[in-house]
């Protein structure tokens, strides 16, 4: 597979961890009395985002990078352009929520409109311990985290092509580097660096960053033999799911969505259209607004919900909880059809008018 051509079945699988995150928040709302594993391990949907976040960001730049060909400022404007538009509208859209909510006589936490918090969360640093409480789109703290490794990723891609012809021993002191840390953090910290969020969530994607383009390092050599990726997804997935059944420590969970995420990429390498059916790769692309509205939907359609079935506590019927978890499909498409993609194209042509300009200002002078 040529360098950065595109992955559609990583692309595909960013909709399940997003949805698998849905699910972390969301089942506590289900009227049913339990919480199966699957559901209570969903905040580790966030730690597959980010291996595939530095999975693919080398796949696009890490040649560039290695061959003088990579421009920090172009990078950091397109991921901003990737990122930042429907975070300050999800931001806007939650504070507004909670002006109107407040304004009607509900009860909102005050935590929402925290206007402490505003301005780490327009900086979008409110992962990196600089944010004093967990306010407005709470779940915006993972682009925080996301935005510090875009800040930091030519320290992670000097690495990954220093070691680009000894993939296994990246991806061994990647693997080293998870087991090190995350006991390390839970003893000095008291709580897992997996549940890490506004305290520490900058340094919450660093292992699975860093393990991310170790596996591309991996991917990239051709090393794994294809045919046998085909078992390998299979056998990966099974584990994945046996492990998180079965209460296994979040570090070994995380190491086997790593695998499983290199499976399926050498899947696609080999040729296997394994989730890469355009139904997929779209819900994938929409897989970003799914994340960043689930929490406002969420605040928004259980109290609807509540008043319009005369529901008095936070537990919704069967039926009802399904209807709001599927209107995510048709509202991520929304959002990202509005909000999302249109103002990413507007932010990457404002970046070439620029540079057009300066282009023909150096011209004429």
């Amino acid at each position: 597979m040529q360098d950065g051509a595109h992955i559609k079945p990583l692309t595909a699988l960013r909709f399940f961890a997003a949805f698998w995150v849905v699910m972390f928040h969301y089942w506590p709302k289900l009227d049913v009395g339990f919480t199966p594993a699957i559901a209570a391990k969903g905040y580790l949907g966030v730690e597959a985002f980010f291996v595939l976040s530095g999975f693919i960001l080398c796949h696009v730049y890490l040649s560039g990078f290695g061959e003088g060909r990579f421009r920090y400022g172009d990078f950091l404007w397109n991921r901003l352009a990737r990122v930042y538009p429907l975070h300050l509208a999800t931001l806007v859209g939650v504070g507004a929520m909670a002006v109107a909510g407040a304004i009607a006589g509900l009860n909102v936490d005050p935590n929402i409109l925290s206007w402490k918090a505003l301005p780490a969360n327009l900086l979008l640093v409110h992962a990196w311990g600089f944010a004093p409480v967990a306010g407005w789109n709470h779940a915006s703290w993972s682009i925080s985290a996301e935005w510090f490794a875009y800040l930091t990723f030519p320290a992670f891609a000097f690495a990954a092509w220093k070691l680009r012809e000894r993939p296994v021993a990246a991806v061994l002191g990647a693997l080293a580097f998870i087991a090190a840390l995350y006991p390390a953090f839970q003893a000095l910290a008291g709580f897992s660096l997996t549940e890490a969020t506004i305290q520490w969530g900058a340094l919450r994607i660093v292992p699975c960053f860093a393990f991310g383009c170790a596996l591309h390092a991996l991917w990239r050599s051709g090393r794994f033999p294809s045919r046998l990726s085909g078992y390998g997804a299979a056998l990966l997935g099974m584990a994945t799911l046996g492990a998180v059944q079965f209460g296994a420590p979040d570090l070994v969970i995380v190491m086997l969505l790593g695998g499983l995420i290199f499976m399926i990429a050498s899947l696609a390498q080999a040729g296997f259209e394994f989730a890469g059916q355009s139904v997929f790769v779209y819900l994938g692309e929409i897989s970003y607004s799914t994340y960043m509205i689930c929490i406002p939907w969420k605040i928004l359609a259980i109290n609807a919900a509540a008043k319009v079935f005369n529901i008095d506590s936070d537990k919704l019927p069967l039926l009802v909880w399904i209807a709001i978890v599927a209107a995510l499909v048709p509202l991520s498409a929304i959002s990202y059809h509005v909000i999302e993609n249109p103002c990413r194209e507007r932010m990457k042509t404002w970046a070439s008018s620029w540079k057009q300009r300066r282009l023909t200002l150096a011209g004429a002078a």
